[in-house]
């Protein structure tokens, strides 16, 4: 205890050098000490009172692993100060980013409203794909039919035409491999 109140007293590189030296309280000193001046030096800059406490909590968390690791070649005041600031406009960047991302996501959204000759194009394709499934051979396309239009499953088809499941899903996926090499053209 008596060692914890002489740290209060003491300048920032004698807390700075405990800290190094492995005595908990000396971070909660400098966190003590610090706190404060950091969320008004972030609020300041980024004029919202969460994001200034996100940045210093971040810049506490750099601190701790900084010193933890590697140490701090410059006063400790600069240090955070300086660590505020890049945080804050790290924290700047990051919501630019963020809202450019959410402004074409936005366009990207309005844009896949389907624009009237999208509709148009959309029947088309209907048209164009029951056609194709009319020139299916007989037994193809009534399998195609019952799983595609009737929702019926492979066991459920090859039961009421008392075929094999496997045959039903041959049949199935040779039904879509041709109608895709007949659509092919146009929907591109």
């Amino acid at each position: 205890m008596f060692e914890m109140s002489t740290l209060l007293y003491t300048d920032d590189e004698d807390v700075l050098i405990s800290f190094q030296q492995g005595d908990d309280s000396a971070y909660e000193i400098i966190y003590d000490r610090y706190w404060a001046l950091l969320y008004r030096h972030a609020r300041k800059m980024l004029q919202n009172d969460e994001e200034a406490k996100d940045v210093v909590q971040e810049v506490f968390m750099v601190l701790w692993t900084k010193l933890s690791t590697s140490g701090i070649t410059q006063p400790l005041a600069a240090f955070l100060y300086t660590a505020t600031r890049n945080k804050v406009l790290d924290y700047i960047k990051h919501s630019k980013v963020k809202a450019k991302y959410l402004a074409s996501l936005q366009h990207e959204m309005e844009s896949q409203l389907q624009p009237p000759d999208g509709l148009v194009r959309e029947r088309q394709l209907a048209r164009q794909i029951e056609s194709e499934i009319q020139f299916l051979p007989p037994k193809m396309r009534e399998i195609f039919v019952m799983s595609r239009r009737e929702y019926k499953s492979y066991k459920e088809i090859s039961e009421y035409l008392q075929i094999s499941d496997k045959t039903v899903k041959k049949q199935v996926s040779n039904a879509l491999h041709i109608l895709k090499a007949r659509l092919g053209a146009f929907l591109f």
